[in-house]
This record gives C-alpha cells, structure tokens and sequence, in this order.
C-alpha cells in the first residue's frame, strides 16, 4: 500500500484509567471457548502477536477512538463490528500508522495515545515514518473497502500488484509477472494476465476488490487488516475471497476483520468485538456472542439483520427521546430502552462475559428473536446453504426459455402485500445486448407491477446493471423491447422519451461518486426539483425541504455538502433526488450494500415505506439475498447475461429450480437460527 505520513503516537500515562482486555486465546483456546461462555484464560504461554491497551484516538475536539483494547495471536481472526463512526476504520488505520488518513471533513491532525500499542514485540507507538514503511505492507497487510479509491487510475492492476513484492525487494524483475499473476489466481481473478494489463476503471467492483486483496497478500504479512473486505462482492465470490482468507488464518496469519455482515464475520472469526461510540462496548467468542448477546447494541445489531423471519417487518427500531449521556456515562445510553440515571452517569465495567453494560442480557430488549449467521459454516469451514439441517430440495428442472416466459407471468402473493395485478407498469421483451462483440445480456425477459418489488439477482458480470441501463434508457438493446405503462420506451429517441423520463428514477449504489461534491444538499435536491417546474425561490425550498422530511432529514442538513453527510444520510438525499418527480418506478442498484447494518435497516424501512405510501414498483439489484428476502415479491435470477429462474420470495428460497439458484443459496452465509 502506499505510504503516508504517520501522526505521532506516544505512551499514555501510566495513570491513564484501565480498560479491561479481552485476552489472547491461542487456535485452540479460541475453539474450545467459542463452545462455552468461558471468561477468557490469563495471558500463558507465547505472547499474542498484536496487543492493544488502552487505545485513544482524538481529532481536534472529535473523540473517534475511547480506551479500546484487545489483543489478537497468530492464526486468529478477531472482527470487530459496529456502525459507521463507530471507531472501526480509525482504530484499524492507527494499526498501520495511517490515523490522518481517517480524519474524514474534520482535517483535524490526528493525537493517538495508547498505555501499550505493540506488534510482535515492536512498540508501534515508537516508530518513525522511515520504520513505518518498513512494516506496511510487509509486516501489516491493509484491504480497504473502496478500490476503485484505493488503487492508482494511472498503473495497471499489475503494477499494483508488483509494488509491495519490488519496494520490499521480494522479487526480481523477471520474477514479478509471474507471481502478479499468481497473486491474482489466488485471489480469485479470472484471465489473470489479461486483468493485469488493464487499469482499474475497467474492472467491475468485485475484481477491483479481489486485485486489491491480491496487492496486499503479495508480501505475506503476519497481520492482516481486512475493512469491508466483500463488501463490493457478489456472493459467489464472497465465498471465495473468505475461503482465501480462512485458509491464511489457518497457516498462522492474524486476520483483524472489519466488516457490518454479521454472516462474514460468524462464518471467519473466533471472537468477535461490537464498538459503538468509539468504545468496545461487548466482546467474547463467535458463537456465544451470536448466540447470546449481552449488550443491548449488539442485540439490535441481530434484529437489524434481514431476511425470512423480518418480512413483513421493520428492522430498525422506533427512535427513542431520551437524553444524551453525559461525558462518563454509556454511549449507547440514548439509544437504549433499558438506559436508566446510572447509566448516563457513570460508565459501565466490563462483566465476566465481555459485555460493558449494567443490564446486560435484558431479555425484554429483544425485539426479536435475534439471527444466527453462518454458524454452521464457520465450524464446518464451508458455506451454510440456505438450511442448515441439509441441502436445498431440488425444484424441477427450468429452461432459460422457460424463466423468461415465468418472470412475464403475473406477479403471484408474497409474504408481504400483494402487488396490484392488470396490466405490467414495465414490461421488458427479450432483450439482448452486446458490447465488443461480447453478449452481456441474452433474451431477458421480465414484467413489474405498480407497487411490486422485482429483487434481480446474480453474481458480478451476470448483466444485472446492464439491463438495468437498458430499462433506464441510459442503454439501447440491440434487440427486443421495453415498454412503460403501456407505451414503447426503448426504441424511443431520446427527445420523445423525454416526457416520460420523470416516471422512472435511479438509485445508485455510491451517491457520493454521482454528487457533485460542491453542492450543498439543498442545491442538489433543488436541481432535481427544477425538473418539475416548481419556480425558484419559497415554493420550490418548501419541495426540498418536504422530500427531506418523506426520506427522514431534517431541514438543517440542507446547508452541508456531501462530504459532512455519513453515508445513510447521503443514500437518503439520494433517494429525495429520484422522489422529486413523483416517479412510478425506482430503479435501485446497490442501494445499501455500502452500508452498516443500522443505517441499512433505515434505508430499507423507508424503502417498504415509499412502495407502501406511494404504489411505487422497486427493480431492486442486489447480491444480497437476505435483503432481496426481506424485501422482493419476486426474484430474478441472471446468469451470463440470461435469465435462469423467476419466482416468488418463497418458492426460489425454499425450493430453488435451477442449478445455479441453488449454488448462489449455497454461497449464502445467511443461515437462521434453529434452536
């Protein structure tokens, strides 16, 4: 990875207030434990490789990182998990020297303290930036979410590839092609020699990010640092890249994950860290965590999870006014049913079970019965199908032909509300398109109904998007047609679709990479207003600020720009820019795979809310099935650009036709609890 200065890190005090640790188990000890409700060993034998105590991280008056520490041994995998400015990232990137570069809108220098910060017996809080690049890359691994950010526009992938083994001096010149290559395979590349030539804007997501975990294995780092790794992953490869890194667990290299899915981290970890407010407020083993959480954040965590048991549901709990903590207290206290004087006032310790909480394992804060991911999984060491007492039952066999002619049938009653039937709002007509001389997209068909929710999907390169492109008009199919409402729209120019545009709006996976940065969210949501002839000046910010409130935003966001926004605030003042012309079909693409958890839920309930509130239809494209099961009426499902099976939410689920159905519920870590 490439360097940076590093901020200054020194030793706090010796009468800094003390943190309780989670200790270092070995393989073994972390195995046995995460059978057991076992407080962890005392430190025996070999010293962990990494160990973390005490832990601060402040941003001028932001304090980002509070008195975390943990500690992690060779072959181990800790994940830490939480929402967005939980303090995950900031504490990952001190691991590597690279604090600043989490200082976000702030720009303030980063001040980094730490009673002990020591990486296989190096104190890291003594390292010069000269010392720091000597263990970047070599000694410590960093995969970061975003790529496409990560990696240099101007060098090939293989150049990427090649910088940690030729800085490090780990290859010689007529070496490097070859183990760029290697590197690459590995990390589940398809045509590796071909993907190195190429620069990164002309990769997909998911191979951008497989190039960038092939970049940062290259040297064979001890640690390795992971921050959203499969985010950007469809389930098939997720399943690889986690396959990838168990096995590197499983040689002897310390893996510290960072991820909000909790099906990732059930099936990878040993033990498992939840921080909130820039504090670790509940640690302990995999499963028990999962099976048994302590602390109320963790359980609303679980219940934010979604999939067959939230259909019908909302996932984000009802906002509590309570008064915010004071500086001691628990951060989670104004988000807490349980929260009480005590606990606004005075912090919690940490009980024998590695819960920071003074009701810890209220049974009354359960919303639901909370969801196990993966489990079964992780202690097997291979992916959870869709149930875990066994395999999926086989359907009977379903042709290409015979998909496309299901997925035009009228919509069939769900979980949820039944769709409106009659006549299809959209109606897409065996649609085919090519690019280079290469078919993207074969024969597609499909129909959707006001106020239904259609869930397409299939792994990277399958075609989804761009049939999206082509429903959106941003693309014409060579052959076939799409109509809306009843009339052509595909074969259409441009100046005659015009009219019609505004009944079809786009949401994108990354708002931030479509807004211009310069804008403030008032400008930005105003400019998608414009389009309606709503005039200048009280009536049209009276508009704005109305599709802030249907998106629930406050009006005094409308004066900060992108950059100040977290990213569910940004995915909400998107999905105002595409309600501003009172659209009939929402076009989502990605729209929370980039998000935590807890946003997600949000971004979800709205979305069920708007489908309920205004009949709007959802085309909703997504590689994650436990979203598409809370959520779709129907599932579509594209493989090499064909459509391969079209069915209600329960009948693919339960009882998937097609062989490729099957292998995608196969990849899903997704697996509900059986007790």
């Amino acid at each position: 990875m490439t360097s940076a200065q590093a901020p200054k890190q020194t030793a706090a005090p010796a009468t800094a207030p003390a943190t309780a640790k989670v200790a270092a188990p070995t393989s073994k000890q972390a195995t046995d434990r995460a059978r057991t409700d076992a407080p962890a060993p005392s430190a025996a034998g070999p010293a962990p490789l990494l160990t973390v105590d005490g832990l601060d991280v402040r941003f001028g008056a932001v304090h980002a990182v509070r008195d975390v520490s943990f500690t992690l041994d060779r072959g181990e995998c800790l994940a830490v998990v939480g929402e967005s400015g939980s303090g995950k990232s900031v504490t990952a990137r001190t691991l590597v020297g690279l604090t600043d570069a989490a200082a976000g809108p702030t720009r303030a220098p980063a001040g980094v303290t730490a009673r002990r910060l020591v990486f296989d017996d190096r104190d890291l809080t003594a390292l010069t930036e000269a010392e720091w690049r000597g263990v970047r890359g070599r000694r410590i691994g960093l995969v970061l979410q975003d790529a496409l950010v990560s990696l240099d526009p101007l060098r090939t992938v293989g150049a990427e590839v090649a910088e940690p083994l030729r800085v490090h001096r780990l290859a010689g010149r007529d070496e490097l092609p070859d183990r760029v290559r290697g590197l690459l395979e590995r990390a589940g590349v398809p045509e590796p020699g071909r993907r190195a030539a190429q620069y990164a804007h002309q990769l997909s997501g998911g191979l951008r990010q497989r190039a960038l975990i092939a970049s940062a294995l290259a040297a064979e780092p001890d640690l390795l640092i992971a921050d959203e790794p499969t985010t950007a992953l469809d389930v098939t490869v997720q399943a690889q890249v986690l396959d990838l890194l168990d096995g590197l667990r499983r040689q002897g290299t310390a893996l510290l994950l960072i991820s909000h899915d909790l099906s990732v981290v059930a099936r990878l970890a040993d033990r498992v860290a939840v921080m909130f407010g820039g504090r670790i407020v509940e640690t302990g083993p995999t499963e028990r965590l999962l099976r048994d959480p302590r602390h109320p954040y963790t359980r609303a965590l679980l219940d934010a999870v979604p999939g067959a048991r939230t259909r019908g549901t909302r996932l984000a709990p009802e906002p509590l006014r309570q008064a915010a903590p004071e500086p001691g207290g628990c951060p989670y206290a104004a988000r807490c049913a349980a929260a009480d004087p005590t606990c606004r006032s005075t912090l919690p310790p940490v009980d024998s079970l590695g819960a920071r909480c003074w009701h810890p394992g209220t049974a009354a804060l359960t919303v639901r019965e909370p969801v196990l991911l993966g489990l079964t999984a992780r202690s097997a060491g291979t992916p959870a199908g869709p149930d875990a007492s066994g395999p999926a039952t086989p359907g009977p066999a379903t042709s290409t032909a015979d998909a496309s002619a299901l997925a035009k049938s009228a919509p069939a009653t769900s979980a949820s509300d039944a769709p409106a039937s009659g006549a299809p709002l959209l109606d897409v007509d065996r649609i085919t398109k090519s690019f280079a001389g290469r078919q993207v997209v074969r024969e597609v068909s499909f129909r959707l109904h006001a106020g239904e929710t259609l869930g397409l999907v299939g792994e990277s390169g399958s075609g989804k998007t761009t049939a999206a492109r082509i429903v959106l008009g941003l693309e014409r199919p060579d052959t076939g047609t799409v109509h809306l409402a009843g009339r052509p729209w595909s074969e259409l120019p441009e100046r005659r679709r015009r009219a019609d545009r505004l009944r079809i709006q786009a949401v994108q996976q990354d708002p931030l990479g479509s807004f211009d940065p310069r804008f403030t969210v008032q400008r930005l949501v105003a400019e998608a207003v414009a389009r309606t002839g709503v005039p200048r000046g009280a009536e049209r910010r009276r508009r704005v600020t109305e599709l802030l409130d249907q998106v629930g935003l406050s009006a005094t966001l409308l004066d900060r720009r992108p950059t100040a926004l977290s990213g569910g605030q940004r995915q909400r003042v998107a999905i105002a820019r595409a309600l501003a012309p009172a659209p009939t079909l929402l076009v989502c693409d990605e729209p929370v795979s980039a998000l935590d958890l807890s946003v997600q839920a949000q971004i979800l309930d709205l979305l069920a809310d708007l489908r309920r509130d205004l009949g709007l239809a959802l085309l909703f494209i997504s590689h994650d099935l436990g979203v598409v099961q809370h959520l779709a009426d129907r599932v579509a499902v594209m493989k090499d650009g064909r459509l391969v099976e079209t069915a209600t939410v329960d009948q693919l689920f339960d009882r998937p036709a097609d062989p490729y159905t099957r292998q995608l519920l196969d990849a899903t870590n997704l697996v509900e609890a059986r007790r």
